[in-house]
C-alpha cells in the first residue's frame, strides 16, 4: 500500500525548468491522449531513452469512496486483484509478468487505486491482456477473500499497530478531518476489515471497476499511434458501467484547535507535528494552491528552509524540522509542520520555536529573494523528472484520477511562474489559523 497524495506537486515540479527552456508555452510531459468507445481514457507519454514501458491502470476510486462502515475495502482490492479470474489461476498474474522480465505492483490512496507493470516494450501486449482480464473477470472466491483479509490485518498490525509513529499519524488524521472521509485510514480500521463480506466486495467491484472509470497510462518507448490498436484490442471490448457520482461530504468550519498525544514505551525519539487545514486543487480557495506550494518550499523544504535554519542550525533546539503541503487531492488538504527535539529540549520549547517562525511568516511575510530562491530550488530538484517514464505515468495518473486534467499538469510551470510574494503572504495568513489546526505529540511513557 502507498499513499502518494503529494505526488503531483513533487514530480510535476519538473515543469518549471522547462519554462525557461521554451520560448512558447511551457509543458511538462507533453502527453498524447485519446478515449476508447467504452469511455476509458488513454494517455501516452513517449520516452525513447530505453526500450521499456510502464503500463498503469488507474481506477477513480479510493478509500474516501468507501461505504460507511466498510473502511479498507478499496485497499483489499490491491490484494484481491492478483487472485483468480475467469481465465487465470490465483497468483498467475505476477508469475507471468516476472517470467517476461517485468515488475508489477499496486497502491491505494484516498482518491484512487492503481495497478502497474514495467516491462520491455515487446512484452507490453502481455500485461495489457492480463490487466484487461482482471478488470471484469475477477472471481472473488470466499477462500481467497479470507486469506487476503488475514494478510491485510497482518499488514495493519506490522505497519500501524506496532509502530508508535504510524499510530500517531492515524489518530492525528482522524482528528484532522472532522467530517470528510479522509479521516479514515486507507488500510481500514481492523474491526471493519474483519466485517467486510463477499457481497460487499462484489458490489464495490461491480460499481467501480469499469473501463469508463479507469485511466490507462503508458509511458516509455511507444507512441500513441502504436498503442492505439493494442488499447482497442484489449480494452475497448470491455462493456462500460453506470458509474455513480463520487460523494464526498464537505468539511465544516474548524473552530477549535485540537491536540493528539500518544505515549509509548518504544519511543526513543520524541516527535512534534502540527497541521493546518488548507485548500487543494479539488476544493476550497483554490487561488491559494500554487502560492502554498512555493510557501512550503520557503518555509520547510530542505536545509536552507526557514524552519531548518531556525530550529536546527541557528537555535538549535531540533535534530530535524520542516514542512510540506498536500494540495493535489480531491478533498481538503493541509500544510504540515514537523520537528524532533534535541536531547534535553522540551516539547514546549519546540512548539514555541515553531510558533515564533509562523508569527514571522504571517507578520512580515516572505521576501522577493526567498521567492526567487524557492523557485530555483524547485527547478533544480525537478529537472530530471522527464527522464523517468514512471514519474510521468504516476504524476498524470494521479492527477487525472483525482479530478484534474492534463492541462492542469501541463500548465503547472505557468501557474508557479506567476506566483507573487503578495499571493504567498496572503495564502500564509489565510491558512495559518490556530483554530483550524491539530497538534500531535509522540512521547515516551511518563516516568512513574
Amino acid at each position: 500500500m502507498a499513499h502518494p497524495i503529494r505526488l503531483f506537486s513533487a514530480v510535476a515540479a519538473s515543469a518549471l525548468a522547462l519554462a525557461h527552456l521554451q520560448p512558447a508555452k511551457a509543458v511538462v510531459f507533453n502527453p498524447e491522449t485519446f478515449t476508447l468507445s467504452n469511455g476509458m481514457q488513454v494517455v501516452v507519454i513517449t520516452n525513447h531513452r530505453a526500450p521499456v514501458v510502464t503500463h498503469m491502470v488507474w481506477y477513480k476510486v479510493g478509500a474516501a469512496d468507501e461505504p460507511a462502515g466498510k473502511s479498507g475495502i478499496a485497499h483489499m482490492f490491491e490484494h484481491l486483484m492478483f487472485k483468480a479470474t475467469r481465465r487465470r489461476a490465483s497468483g498467475e498474474f505476477s508469475k507471468i509478468v516476472a517470467r517476461n522480465g517485468g515488475r508489477d505492483n499496486a497502491f491505494t490512496s484516498q482518491d484512487y487505486t492503481a495497478y502497474h507493470q514495467t516491462v520491455a516494450v515487446d512484452r507490453l501486449e502481455i500485461v495489457m491482456r492480463l490487466e484487461a482480464d482482471r478488470m471484469r473477470g475477477l472471481l472473488l472466491n470466499k477462500g481467497e477473500i479470507e486469506t487476503e483479509r488475514q494478510v491485510v490485518l497482518e499488514e495493519r498490525r506490522s505497519r500501524t499497530d506496532n509502530s508508535p509513529r504510524a499510530r500517531l499519524s492515524e489518530q492525528f488524521n482522524a482528528s484532522f478531518y472532522l467530517n470528510h472521509p479522509y479521516h479514515k485510514p486507507v488500510i481500514g480500521w481492523a474491526h471493519e476489515v474483519r466485517a467486510i463480506t463477499q457481497k460487499d466486495l462484489k458490489t464495490f467491484y461491480n460499481k467501480w471497476y469499469r473501463p469508463n472509470n479507469a485511466i490507462l497510462v503508458v509511458a516509455g518507448d511507444i507512441t500513441a499511434k502504436q498503442l492505439r490498436p493494442l488499447a482497442i484490442k484489449h480494452y475497448e471490448l470491455i462493456p462500460p458501467g453506470n458509474i455513480p457520482k463520487r460523494i464526498r461530504p464537505s468539511e465544516p468550519p474548524h473552530d477549535a484547535a485540537r491536540r493528539v498525544v500518544l505515549r509509548d514505551a518504544r519511543v526513543r525519539q520524541p516527535a512534534w507535528r502540527k497541521g493546518y487545514l488548507a485548500p487543494t486543487l479539488g476544493t476550497g480557495e483554490t487561488k491559494h494552491v500554487y502560492p502554498l506550494q512555493v510557501l512550503a518550499a520557503i518555509f520547510g523544504d530542505g536545509a536552507t528552509s526557514r524552519l531548518n535554519r531556525a530550529l536546527v542550525v541557528d537555535a538549535p533546539v531540533a535534530v530535524s524540522a520542516g514542512a510540506f503541503y498536500d494540495g493535489d487531492s480531491m478533498g481538503p488538504g493541509g500544510i504540515h509542520i514537523f520537528a524532533s527535539p534535541r536531547p534535553g529540549v522540551t516539547m514546549d520549547a519546540i512548539e514555541a520555536a515553531v510558533e515564533k517562525e509562523i508569527a514571522k511568516l504571517t507578520g512580515a511575510g516572505v521576501t522577493d529573494e526567498e521567492v526567487a530562491r524557492a523557485k530555483q530550488r524547485m527547478r533544480s530538484s525537478a529537472i530530471y523528472a522527464r527522464d523517468s517514464s514512471v514519474g510521468g505515468a504516476r504524476t498524470l495518473g494521479a492527477a487525472l484520477a483525482s479530478g484534474q486534467s492534463i492541462e492542469d499538469v501541463e500548465s503547472w510551470p505557468e501557474h508557479i511562474g506567476a506566483v507573487t510574494k503578495e499571493q504567498i503572504n496572503a495564502a500564509a495568513r489565510a491558512v495559518f489559523r490556530n483554530k483550524a489546526s491539530v497538534t500531535g505529540l509522540l512521547l515516551p511513557l511518563a516516568k512513574p
